[in-house]
């Protein structure tokens, strides 16, 4: 029996993957997609991996957007929405067009960049900006969107210099990321990138999100942020190093 790409064992890494992704993901507001595509395409090709986490991260998308809807900062939308949408449709291009192997480096090199930052960066010590910066840093997030389905890290950057209560920013947060899910399905399909397999293999771990956004949720409230962000750093560092590194 064959999980749509992935037979079972392979299917059972898969899954635990997508579920820790998805954890993290509950209790911060985002970096699913980053790890999810950091680890699965240890698995198979970077445009396999990326399409199917692309179809679990908008489903998780929707269910915390739902949940956080009235919490949506609304006035943080005109530069960053059409700012993002547009840096989506690039990424989109960059990915069907470029080397797999140029894909890989660079991702693993933006990782290893993320994590200097988050190491090296308290949200609290950041400067307040205005909202144009919406602009550039929706669009670089559209970009690393597209490409690796882990776009977050510029448009957190963003939010968290906009100052917004830790409610706030996990709802406005999951809008970006639901408008990311509407465009880049529509680009991905229209470039051949969603293919049934695809499409199947993403259904299949729904259950890991499912179950990794309810863990993660329930602790959202709970949790010190600092050490889970630390252990959650460290596991992308390992990722980084590896896909910069390949054995």
């Amino acid at each position: 029996m064959h999980f749509g790409i992935f037979a079972p064992g392979a299917f059972a890494v898969a899954f635990a993957i997508v579920l820790t992704a998805f954890f993290v993901r509950g209790i911060v507001g985002f970096g699913s997609g980053l790890i999810s595509v950091s680890l699965l395409i240890l698995l198979i090709p970077i445009r396999v991996a990326v399409p199917i986490v692309y179809v679990v991260d908008t489903v998780g998308s929707f269910a915390l957007g739902t949940y956080d809807f009235k919490h949506i900062r609304w006035t943080e939308m005109p530069w960053l929405w059409p700012a993002t949408v547009l840096g989506l449709a690039v990424g989109a291009f960059v990915l069907k067009h470029a080397p797999a192997q140029h894909l890989t480096l660079i991702l693993g090199l933006f990782i290893l960049l993320y994590v200097a930052y988050a190491l090296a960066v308290r949200p609290e010590r950041l400067p307040l900006i205005g909202r144009a910066w919406g602009g550039p840093l929706g669009f670089l997030g559209g970009v690393i969107g597209s490409l690796y389905g882990g776009g977050g890290p510029a448009i957190v950057a963003y939010l968290q210099m906009r100052k917004l209560d830790k409610r706030v920013f996990r709802a406005t947060f999951q809008f970006i990321a639901i408008t990311d899910g509407v465009v880049r399905g529509a680009l991905y399909w229209a470039i051949g990138l969603l293919q049934p397999a695809v499409l199947e293999t993403g259904l299949w771990l729904l259950p890991a999100v499912a179950l990794g956004l309810w863990a993660g949720n329930r602790l959202h409230f709970r949790i010190r942020p600092r050490p889970f962000q630390l252990a959650t750093l460290a596991l992308l560092a390992a990722a980084g190093l590896k896909l910069m590194l390949p054995l």
